[in-house]
C-alpha cells in the first residue's frame, strides 16, 4: 500500500485551488496584482496567471460550500483591511481541519489510497486513537468474513430469501452502532453471492441483536452470521461436537429471548436456530469470536453438509 499523507494533498491540490480563488476574488474587490501577490506570498506573475484563469485547481474545492464561504470571508477581510495575514492563515487552517474530517481532502486521500475506503478512516481527526484502531480491525475482520462467505462453495443455497449478513461487535459493545455488518445484507443471485457494500457500523439491526445478546453472556462471542436453517448443517455441527441450541421464532423481543436462552444454557453455543413461524423464515446463527471465525466455521460446516 503506497503511503500518501493528507498534507501532500493539501499542498498539491488544496492550496493551488484556494490561492487561485483568492486571487480572483481579491482582483474583483479592486486589489492590484502587486497587492494580491504580497497578501498571498506568491509572485506577481503567479497572480497574473491566477487572475487570467490559467491557475487551474480542483473543482472539488471550488464547488465546496465551506471552501467558498471561507475564501469569500478572507477576501472581504483582506480587501477591507479588517483581516491580516495571521487572521487569514487561521481561517485556512480551520478550513483544512474541517475538510480533512470526512470532507474533500479525506475523499481525495481515499482515492489516492484505496485501502482506506470502508475503514471509517479518522486519521486526521483522531490519529492513533486506540478506539479508531479497534474500529478498523473490526471492519477489516467483517470484510474478510464476507469474502469467505462469497467464496464458500454451496453457500448460495443457505442464504435466506431476506438475505444473510455477517457482523462483529467492538469490545464492550452497548448497542447496534457498535456492531459492524454489511449494509443491505448479502444476497444470492443466480447461484452467486453478492456483497453490496463495504461493512459499516450500525448497518444491521438483525445480526447486531443476536451478537449483543451473545456478548452479554460471553464477551468473547463477538461475531455471528445468519443463514437458513438446514438439518444437514445442524448435523454437521453435531458431528463436530457442537450442541445446537433451538429457540422460538415467534417472539416480541428477539434480543431478550436469545439472552434468556443463552443464560439457560450457561453459554453461547456456536449454533443457535429456529424452525420459523408465520411470516418468519427458519434461521440459524453461527457464532464465533470474530466475524471471520464464524465464517470459517460456516465454511467447514457447509463442506461437511453438502
Amino acid at each position: 500500500m503506497s503511503l500518501v499523507l493528507p498534507s501532500e494533498l493539501v499542498v498539491d491540490r488544496f492550496l493551488p485551488t484556494v490561492r487561485t480563488m483568492l486571487a480572483e476574488r481579491l482582483a474583483q474587490r479592486g486589489m492590484t496584482q502587486e497587492e494580491i501577490a504580497a497578501n498571498l506570498g506568491v509572485t506577481q506573475a503567479a497572480v497574473s496567471k491566477y487572475v487570467s484563469g490559467d491557475g487551474g485547481g480542483d473543482d472539488r474545492f471550488r464547488d465546496d460550500p465551506e471552501t467558498t464561504a471561507t475564501v469569500d470571508r478572507i477576501a472581504d477581510g483582506l480587501s477591507s483591511g479588517e483581516m491580516d495575514g495571521y487572521d487569514a492563515l487561521a481561517e485556512l487552517l480551520s478550513l483544512v481541519r474541517s475538510l480533512e474530517d470526512r470532507g474533500p481532502i479525506c475523499e481525495l486521500h481515499e482515492e489516492e489510497m484505496p485501502a482506506l475506503r470502508g475503514l471509517g478512516c479518522d486519521l486526521c481527526v483522531r490519529g492513533l486513537d486506540p478506539d479508531v484502531r479497534a474500529e478498523r480491525d473490526v471492519l477489516a475482520n467483517v470484510r474478510t468474513a464476507a469474502r469467505t462467505i462469497a467464496s464458500t462453495p454451496g453457500m448460495a443455497a443457505f442464504v435466506p430469501n431476506v438475505g444473510t449478513n455477517v457482523g462483529m461487535a467492538l469490545p464492550d459493545a452497548s448497542d447496534g452502532t457498535d456492531v459492524a455488518a454489511i449494509p443491505g445484507r448479502i444476497y444470492a443471485m443466480s447461484g452467486r453471492i453478492e456483497i453490496p457494500a463495504n461493512p459499516e457500523f450500525g448497518a444491521s439491526q438483525h445480526v447486531a441483536t443476536a451478537i449483543l445478546a451473545a456478548t452479554a453472556i460471553d464477551p468473547d462471542r463477538r461475531g455471528a452470521i445468519n443463514v437458513a436453517t438446514d438439518d444437514a448443517l445442524l448435523e454437521a455441527g453435531r458431528a463436530r461436537g457442537i450442541d445446537p441450541l433451538e429457540f422460538d421464532a415467534d417472539y416480541e423481543d428477539r434480543g431478550a429471548h436469545l439472552l434468556n436462552r443463552f443464560d439457560d444454557r450457561g453459554e453461547v453455543p456456536r449454533l443457535a436456530y429456529h424452525r420459523g413461524a408465520f411470516g418468519i423464515e427458519p434461521a440459524t446463527y453461527v457464532f464465533g469470536s470474530t466475524g471471520a471465525d464464524a465464517a470459517a466455521l460456516l465454511e467447514e460446516l457447509l463442506e461437511d453438509a453438502t
